[in-house]
Order: structure tokens, then C-alpha cells, then sequence
């Protein structure tokens, strides 16, 4: 079982990505938490996620810029980002709890491995 995120790359200031994270392997149950973000020097920190009532939360710095998305395949969650700024630079880490196809109906706590988001000035 693992986390895919995909997407990342070199843009300039104002240009937007799409981050995909795609989960696959022997799966009963995936529940997309959300995207969180490490810059150089920092702790990592939260960008955007589905709360338990269904929404969506953002932190302050991205609301208006980022868009958290499930796809229309069970497996896929995406991150809409526009108008990127260089602060936006920074690796990019997807989360999910999935129950493994084992029997157990346990849920674990999956991290992507990362995509890096470069934004130029």
C-alpha cells in the first residue's frame, strides 16, 4: 500500500499546479485527510484538508489560492493551486488513513513520499 503524490515542479510567481495523490495497492478503505507542506528550514505544516463534517479547511495563507479535491476515482485526491508565490516553495506531502485488504479493518495512517513545488520570483 502506498501514497503517490505527483505533480510538483518548477513555476514562476502567479503560475498555478495541480498535485495529484494517488493511492494503490491492496486497499479495503481509503479516507483522504488532506496536503501538508515542509519548507526549507521549517516544520511541516498543514495546507488544506476535509474536515469530518464533509468541508474543506485551509490554512490562512492559501484560502483563495487552493482548492482540495477527492477525485472521481476512489483512489485520487488533488490540490488546485493558483497564483503561487515563492512562500508557496516546499515539498508537499498527502495523508490518508487507509484500511489495508487484510482481514483486520484497521485503519493506518499513510504519508505520500512528496512532490517539491518550486516558485520563482
Amino acid at each position: 500500500v502506498q501514497l503517490q503524490a505527483s505533480g510538483g515542479g518548477l513555476v514562476q510567481s502567479g503560475g498555478s499546479l495541480r498535485l495529484s495523490c494517488a493511492a494503490s495497492g491492496s486497499i479495503f478503505s481509503i479516507n483522504f485527510m488532506g496536503w501538508y507542506r515542509r519548507a526549507p528550514g521549517k516544520q511541516r505544516e498543514l495546507v488544506a484538508d476535509f474536515t469530518s463534517g464533509g468541508s474543506t479547511n485551509y490554512a490562512d495563507s492559501v484560502k483563495g489560492r487552493f482548492t482540495i479535491s477527492r477525485g472521481d476515482a476512489w483512489n485520487m485526491m488533488y490540490l488546485q493551486m493558483n497564483s503561487l508565490k515563492p512562500e508557496d516553495t516546499a515539498v508537499y506531502y498527502c495523508n490518508a488513513d487507509i484500511v489495508v485488504a487484510n482481514g483486520k479493518n484497521r485503519p493506518s495512517n499513510y504519508w505520500g513520499q512528496g512532490t517539491q513545488v518550486t516558485v520563482s520570483s
